[in-house]
């Protein structure tokens, strides 16, 4: 491995939608940079980044995967991401780890759903952004089109920094060395509107480049960087991965223009809620942030994380958050596919990883001294799962088996939750669609060995009130000795949809001792979460108790709780309580001539749309806002309308109420399964 600086670093995320060649195009970036002898293939199940056994099942990205090369003195980390939106939480992690985004186009498919959501992602989580036009090799693509689309889309600031040539057999440098001829457009023209671009971001470069007329690549470095990093400019690059079209000048923007670990926008850390500026110095103290985590059925559990700050070396100890003991640093490696390469040390910018180091989490920080205890970085947004699969198992004495092996896949994926639902016995686990829970199951089965029955979950029903109501309730037992007493009073109203759960103790003079206050208030919450209508939680509700009595010596605790549980549900039934029920935001992408179909259908099931999209070759989607009950077996439906060409897209949006008939029935079953047990 070559000696190299934090300066002389890259780190490049690759996203974008199934289909654009992400793992085709980190293939022969690898290849053309030295870092491979012979390129891999995804269909074949040779490539670098693709190595799970179920992504060579598939042919497509499940996971995240690093892997570096080093070209012209520089080291590129590349991380391959997944492109469907069921694994967006793998992608997401991924984006913490470097400066730059290469959001990745499929040149016959052009701008879609995700490809737009991806874009928006990047730009809230401050990386800089390019895009990299994929498969221009097909000549029933308007590529001329396309880059319109992308500049209608996202902006003037999409400019193409090369340009395909030689009937897109090569691709021309529109901005080092803007000569020859392009398929289209002109490279004069392109490198006019890429300074023109570049130099709105610095007056002074401005003033000279209007006086002399032209400014040369090199005094434009830093400029660009300073475009990229506030979104000014996003460089517009074409590739043909299949036949290595674009490949070498791809490499060449990523060493010049890509920016290192001190240029990139800085990551978002806080010291407990105050942010935290992060310098890329090799010799401060260590900060790393882990962006992933594998378990390895033989090397066990595997975190792999970004160095921001500090030297991390071999026989080095390190502190996970604020754990008080430290942990050694035995082994350190650097992750190339699923190789694993030793090395002595990781400097700012370098990605890590340590093996079979229980205390590493997704999200975890490592550092060597107690001064960042309460040092993190800001999440970011993950999508919520709203999929959900009950989980049974098959066999008696498997449970504990299952448990540990549902937790080490949700510890993997953020947006893979296990849940344990109270009111309904049972275990769900939840993801983004139904390839992200298929493709759990069947890690189940092929890692852990473990077979599990399931079935749709309930849907996560709840309840709240309408209008404000007092309850009241004495709880009064004696049965010699020693007895109970509590008495309390209490006023309930209403919240916001969404606010949650407020409770305000209004008593004075001490007619409820201030040690029994939370008992009450635990009373209040074992109510809310029984409900009183259909046995679904209450939510949105402030509870306030105001008046009360006690005993010198029977009260207690458990007087109050049941005092409190007893007239909170008085309260409730005097309230005008109603059931409510998960809407979700759903996108649908599907071919054009469906569209009436789809409508109808959506409408059918209480959908309320709000907007269509036409997308480029012939497809649409439609957003609409859908009642989650109303998605059961969807998907099927939906492949059976488009003939297996549409995908949805789901995210919790708020609480709405039932209709009244679905009320009345889920009062209804609620009725009879109290009748049968």
């Amino acid at each position: 491995m070559t000696a190299y600086t934090t300066e002389d670093i890259r780190n490049i995320a690759l996203v974008g939608q199934a289909g654009a060649g992400k793992t085709t195009l980190s293939e022969a970036l690898l290849y053309q940079g030295g870092a491979l002898t012979t390129l891999g293939n995804v269909e074949k199940g040779t490539a670098t980044t693709d190595y799970d056994p179920l992504e060579h099942k598939y042919h497509y990205s499940i996971n995240s995967a690093v892997a570096g090369l080093d070209y012209k003195g520089k080291h590129i980390n590349l991380i391959d991401t997944p492109g469907s939106p069921d694994f967006l939480g793998a992608t997401i992690s991924a984006l913490a780890a470097v400066e730059a985004v290469a959001v990745v186009i499929n040149a016959q498919t052009g701008v879609d759903t995700l490809t737009r959501q991806l874009m928006e992602i990047a730009r809230d989580c401050r990386s800089c952004r390019m895009i990299v036009i994929n498969k221009i090799d097909d000549e029933r693509v308007d590529l001329k089109a396309l880059l319109k689309q992308l500049q209608d889309t996202f902006g003037k600031e999409c400019l193409p920094i090369n340009l395909p040539a030689e009937g897109r057999r090569r691709v021309v440098d529109c901005f080092f060395n803007p000569a020859g001829n392009a398929d289209f457009s002109s490279v004069a023209e392109a490198h006019a509107a890429l300074v023109d671009q570049v130099v709105e971001v610095d007056d002074a470069l401005m003033e000279r480049y209007l006086e002399q007329g032209e400014i040369s690549p090199e005094e434009l470095h830093d400029p660009f960087e300073a475009a990229l990093r506030e979104g000014h400019i996003i460089p517009v690059c074409f590739t043909s991965a299949q036949y290595s079209v674009g490949i070498k000048e791809l490499l060449d923007v990523f060493v010049k223009l890509a920016p290192n670990p001190a240029e990139g926008n800085p990551h978002p850390f806080v010291n407990g809620t105050t942010p935290l500026k992060i310098t890329p110095s090799a010799d401060g103290h260590v900060l790393g942030h882990v962006f992933k985590v594998d378990f390895d059925p033989f090397a066990g559990k595997f975190g792999v994380f970004r160095v921001h700050q500090g030297t991390v070396s071999r026989d080095s100890q390190l502190f996970v958050d604020d754990h008080r003991k430290p942990i050694k640093v035995g082994h350190l490696f650097r992750i190339h596919g699923k190789d694993h390469v030793e090395i002595e040390r990781g400097i700012p910018g370098d990605i890590c990883a340590l093996a079979k180091v229980e205390e590493l989490h997704l999200d975890s920080i490592l550092h060597d001294s107690h001064d960042e205890d309460h040092v993190h970085m800001k999440p970011p947004w993950f999508p919520a799962p709203m999929t959900g699969l009950a989980i049974a198992v098959r066999r008696r004495g498997d449970e504990q088996k299952v448990s540990d092996a549902l937790a080490k896949l949700s510890e993997e994926d953020p947006c893979l939750k296990v849940e344990r639902d109270a009111s309904s016995n049972e275990t769900v686990l939840q993801g983004l669609g139904d390839l992200h829970l298929k493709i759990a199951l069947e890690k189940l089965e092929t890692r852990y060995h473990i077979q599990v029955d399931t079935h749709s979950p309930s849907i996560p029903y709840r309840e709240t009130i309408t209008a404000p109501a007092e309850g009241h309730y004495r709880h009064k037992k004696q049965s010699g000795g020693a007895g109970q007493f509590g008495e309390v009073y209490l006023r309930i109203e209403p919240l916001a949809r969404g606010a949650g759960f407020e409770f305000v103790n209004n008593i004075t003079g001490g007619v409820i001792p201030g040690q029994f206050i939370p008992a009450v208030e635990k009373g209040v919450r074992q109510a809310m979460a029984a409900g009183v209508l259909a046995g679904y939680p209450l939510q949105d509700i402030r509870v306030a108790v105001y008046d009360g009595k006690h005993h010198s010596v029977d009260s207690n605790e458990i007087s109050f709780v049941i005092a409190g549980r007893k007239a909170f549900f008085e309260a409730a039934l005097n309230a005008t309580p109603i059931v409510l029920e998960p809407i979700v935001d759903l996108a649908v992408t599907a071919p054009e001539i469906n569209i009436g179909d789809l409508t109808g259908d959506l409408s059918a099931r209480r959908a309320r749309i709000t907007r269509t999209d036409s997308l480029q070759g012939g497809m649409v989607t439609i957003s609409a806002q859908v009642p989650l009950a109303e998605l059961d077996k969807y998907l099927a439906r939906l492949k059976s309308i488009t003939g297996g060409e549409g995908s949805f897209t789901t995210q919790f949006s708020h609480y709405d109420p039932v209709p009244p008939h679905v009320q009345a029935q889920l009062i209804a079953n609620r009725k009879a399964q109290a009748a049968e047990g």
